[in-house]
């Protein structure tokens, strides 16, 4: 410390005298502010170690600030119906977001802009309707995605899951999906295991591809295989979709040679005949019995 900064016999000191004195005040509390941003914990949430635990309080909303180093973030068992947007923007340290059993209809496009570290997402037991493209856009590293149990989820689009390379475990089980486009998986090339079943598949010609890959991709991995039935057709109402044969899609592949072409073109003209025909003879039918009347009506006068 300089020397003429030491305060000697009483001696008051001059305000010029010790600069780093009076800058301190300010230097602290500039800490203070930024500790409690990175440390400050929401109202009635629970923070510890980088985790944070606001699960089963009712919440219907989200909780405005959080730590900004909150890598686990639990909001499940609430009611939260909605999602502001940017609301991960500054938690780039995020690797665990649970939004299970909450009232989500959709979720904000680009949420997960910032959530590169993102790894495990559970979004079950939600009001969710429809996955839309890119959805997931720059969480490249997700490797768990939960959707099981959102009885609303109709669609999934072909796009939802691109750009997930790390993708391990998917769950759409128990939701409304009747039908899932080979696209959707075709891209996920590291994924483990897939769920789908509880879900009113329909069985039909749309199927088959979805089928075959499944049986050469992931069949084996599937945890849920018996819970795979098919709704529709009434045919096959209840079937397990693993106990379809090429035979059940065998209908999907008829072609018509030339020689069933020209029956086609035959019959149809024979119909055309038949029909002018009967018209032919309809109308004839009709002027005898007219003139019949007409004749009958002149005999009476």
């Amino acid at each position: 410390m300089n020397a003429h900064c030491v305060q000697l016999g009483g001696e008051q000191l001059a305000p010029h005298c010790c600069p780093a004195m009076i800058l301190s005040p300010f230097l602290v509390a500039v800490v203070v502010v930024f500790a409690s941003a990175v440390t400050g914990c929401p109202v009635l949430c629970t923070c510890r170690s980088q985790v944070v635990d606001c699960s089963g309080l009712r919440l219907f909303s989200v909780p405005p600030d959080l730590p900004l180093d909150t890598r686990n973030l639990s909001l499940a068992h609430n009611r939260i119906a909605t999602i502001p947007p940017g609301y991960l923007t500054c938690y780039s340290e995020l690797r665990v977001l649970d939004l299970r059993n909450n009232s989500l209809v959709e979720l904000p496009a680009g949420l997960f802009l910032a959530s590169k570290r993102l790894s495990h997402l559970d979004l079950s037991y939600n009001n969710l309707t429809h996955v839309v493209a890119d959805m997931f856009q720059e969480a490249y590293n997700l490797a768990h995605i939960d959707l099981s149990h959102n009885p609303w989820l109709r669609k999934v689009h072909p796009q939802a899951f691109r750009g997930l390379v790390q993708l391990r475990d998917l769950d759409l089980s128990y939701g409304g999906l009747s039908f899932l486009s080979l696209e959707v998986l075709e891209g996920l090339t590291g994924l483990v295991t897939l769920q789908i079943g509880g879900n009113p598949w329909v069985c039909g010609c749309t199927m088959e591809p979805l089928l075959k890959w499944l049986r050469n991709r992931i069949q084996r991995c599937m945890s849920d295989t018996e819970l795979v039935e098919c709704r529709e057709p009434p045919e096959v109402e209840g079937a397990p979709l693993f106990s379809l044969t090429e035979e059940s899609f065998k209908a999907c592949h008829l072609t018509l040679t030339l020689d069933d072409y020209l029956f086609i073109a035959f019959v149809g003209f024979v119909v055309s005949i038949a029909s002018v025909a009967t018209n032919f003879l309809l109308g004839i039918t009709a002027n005898c019995c007219h003139r019949w009347s007409k004749a009958s009506e002149d005999e009476e006068m």
